[in-house]
């Protein structure tokens, strides 16, 4: 039967999203007149009501159900409000259903939105026979399933948030409108309502907005430092001024603006500066924060420690100057515990203070060590008449200890035995063979500083222009002088031809060359036996040895020869290429005495200033082991220096100046205090200077 309804033309809810929002809603009313109705919803507030009394509605619901059991239909007891139930009422509710035909009653609260379905199924149920039982679940149950429920939701949401809101200054209306579709967005709406969704929003945007600010506050408090040690890197500048006064101070710095921004809003971080991330500049309102006051008082602190430090590291030094106790090669081991005390260990670690003694000894060794040298050359009458190769004998060699042990520079280096010793050894050697790399300047030895100025002004041939270069006819020819005792050089110079053709031809790197040779092995200042003759112009010199004696006539030899040419006009015998070569006989294996020999060799060819060719391997030459790749080498080494000769005495302006024969000499004393470059500049800036032809590198 239809039932007339007694809310009337009141509105009708259908979410908890129009509560209080009705006006932004369709509006339905509630139907006028009778209405058919299934079954009723009998609810009771379980909640502690304001001068309310429970008894009195229990009474009124009461007389209520009399009313509606007349209509026959089913009725379903709902406790509302039980998220502030009391539990009294709610045992009372439940006793009044079991006294009115054991009545269904579902426990409910609208607020949490828990069993409000359930109240309406279970309904249902009663009026469709044909549907399922209806569990009814307790209110405790159900909130604990429906905040699981919740929760699960929540998270899936939070998770569809994070995914596609990365920035802070992302707008709901846009987020909202991407989220729609996804089921994860559709499920808690549902549950909580698009304002709680809304809020979890605007909670994930704020906290990345904090995120944000924090990584820019870090980085600017990183930058900080830097900025102070720019800025402000002198302790005597802000060690009296106030934390104001600094601010000012940095502010007049000239590179002040590189460093900070001046906002015209603060904070800093509520303007727009702090989205702007390609100006990484500092906001200087940043400096009225506390992390910044302490990166500040840092600052000082790292500024003071540097001073002390530097002050400890100056009275150490000091103190190693000062200490009677610190000899050149004194271990640190043995040298701690004279100069260290405990305001050192305080400030810096040992391994500085190791540092700087190393450093010291370094300076003290290399003072004692020209001192000695010093001692040395004033002593020079104790290495006279040592034998070719410049080794004293252990007799010899405590002779001058004796002699020297009473001198003050002598046991300067009394824990340096080992390098007194050596000095000694190389002070003898370079008496004996005094040359560029034997100097005790090397590398800072003059030969060396003006061979090396010379050769960084001269013009390379490869930059001339090759055009105007006419190359000497007699370039397809070589003249080969070879000097050497006991038959050296007649034996070798017959290996030689017999490498050449029938018409004395010798083919080097594939073209033929017109090969002279000129073996000599008597006295050179004989005109049979001189280097040079009307028909013979040599282009170099192939020297052999074999034997201390042998060795001792190609020195003699050379030196004559050259001796004979000084003060001509034509002495390109003193620039002569020189190659010096250690020949033994197959079978002559013994170790020794080929070491010396070439040991000998090789300090010859370093006073002569020529090339020294190792012995070849055994087996693979001739009867005296030169085999033919040295013999290209020397052959070649010779074509080489006269292309040179050729290039360089071609151009027009060296012909025009080819009278002129202009000699100067100067002495120059290695570790004099000024150098080379001021003696020779004078003549290097002429226009018409050039390499002397077929000289050394330190010739023009």
């Amino acid at each position: 039967a239809a039932t007339k309804l007694a809310s009337a033309e009141k509105l009708m809810y259908f979410c908890t999203d129009q509560l209080g929002l009705e006006q932004d809603f369709e509006q339905k009313q509630m139907p006028d007149g009778k209405l058919l109705v299934d079954g009723f919803l009998l609810c009771v507030d379980v909640s502690r009501g304001m001068n309310r009394n429970f008894d009195d509605q229990l009474k009124f619901v009461s007389n209520l159900y009399n009313q509606l059991a007349k209509t026959k239909k089913p009725i379903v007891v709902v406790l509302t409000k039980c998220d502030e139930g009391v539990e009294r009422y709610i045992r009372d509710a439940h006793a009044f259903a079991l006294s009115k035909k054991n009545l269904q009653v579902v426990e409910t609260s609208a607020r949490s939105n828990v069993n409000v379905d359930l109240a309406f199924s279970t309904l249902v149920q009663l009026v469709d026979k044909s549907r399922g039982k209806t569990k009814i679940i307790p209110y405790f149950e159900a909130l604990k399933q429906q905040s699981q429920q919740i929760a699960a939701a929540k998270d899936k949401y939070e998770w569809l948030v994070s995914r596609i809101v990365k920035s802070h200054n992302e707008a709901w209306s846009n987020v909202s409108r991407k989220m729609l579709p996804s089921p994860e967005y559709q499920d808690y709406v549902y549950l909580e309502g698009t304002q709680k969704a809304k809020k979890l929003f605007l909670q994930h945007v704020h906290r990345l907005k904090q995120e944000h600010i924090e990584r820019r506050r870090k980085m600017y408090l990183a930058l900080l430092p830097q900025a102070f040690d720019a800025l402000i890197p002198d302790l005597d500048e802000i060690d009296h001024l106030g934390r104001g006064k600094v601010e000012k101070l940095l502010e007049t710095k000239p590179d002040f603006l590189k460093w900070f921004v001046v906002l015209e809003e603060t904070p800093w971080d509520a303007t727009s500066h702090v989205d702007n991330v390609e100006n990484e500049r500092i906001p200087f309102d940043l400096m009225e924060t506390q992390p910044a006051e302490q990166l500040y008082e840092a600052h000082l602190e790292k500024l003071r420690n540097e001073r002390k430090r530097a002050e400890m590291r100056r009275a150490f030094r000091e103190n190693l100057e000062t200490s009677p106790f610190i000899t050149p090669g004194k271990p640190w081991e043995e040298a701690r515990s004279f100069i260290m005390n405990e305001d050192f260990y305080m400030w810096l670690e040992e391994s500085v203070y190791m540092d700087i003694y190393s450093k010291h000894q370094k300076q003290i060794i290399d003072k004692a060590k020209e001192e000695f040298q010093e001692l040395l050359l004033e002593y020079s009458e104790l290495f006279y008449e040592l034998e070719l190769d410049a080794k004293p004998s252990k007799e010899k060699m405590g002779v001058i200890q004796d002699v020297l042990g009473e001198e003050q520079r002598f046991k300067a280096l009394q824990k340096l035995q080992a390098e007194r010793d050596a000095l000694i050894l190389k002070h003898i050697h370079f008496v004996y063979h005094p040359t560029k790399e034997t100097c005790p300047s090397c590398p800072g030895c003059v030969d060396s500083k003006v061979e090396q100025l010379l050769s960084s002004r001269f013009i390379r041939p490869s930059e001339r222009n090759q055009k105007n270069l006419l190359l000497d006819s007699n370039i397809d020819r070589i003249n080969l002088v070879i000097l050497g005792k006991d038959g050296l050089a007649r034996e070798l110079a017959n290996e030689i031809r017999a490498l050449c053709t029938n018409d004395d031809k010798y083919v080097i790197e594939g073209k033929m060359y017109e090969l002279s040779l000129r073996p000599i092995e008597g006295n050179v200042r004989l005109p049979v036996n001189a280097f040079q003759t009307p028909t013979f112009q040599p282009h170099g010199c192939l020297c052999l040895y074999n034997s201390k004696e042998s060795l001792s006539y190609v020195v003699e030899s050379i030196e004559k020869s050259r001796e004979s040419t000084m003060g001509r006009r034509e002495n390109h015998l003193v620039h002569l290429p020189l190659t010096l070569v250690l020949v033994n006989k197959r079978g002559d294996t013994s170790g020794e005495t080929l070491h010396s020999l070439i040991q000998q060799g090789q300090q010859i060819a370093s006073k002569l200033q020529c090339v020294f060719l190792d012995p070849a391997s055994a087996g693979i030459g001739y009867g005296r082991n030169i085999n033919e790749k040295q013999i290209s080498q020397v052959l070649k080494g010779l074509l080489d220096s006269k292309r040179n000769l050729n290039l360089v005495s071609s151009t027009s302006s060296i012909k025009e100046l080819a009278d002129v024969d202009l000699r100067i000499v100067m002495c120059l004393m290695c570790g004099d205090p000024f150098g080379a470059d001021d003696v020779l500049l004078p003549l290097l800036q002429a226009q018409a200077y050039r390499p002397a032809p077929g000289g050394s590198s330190g010739s023009i």
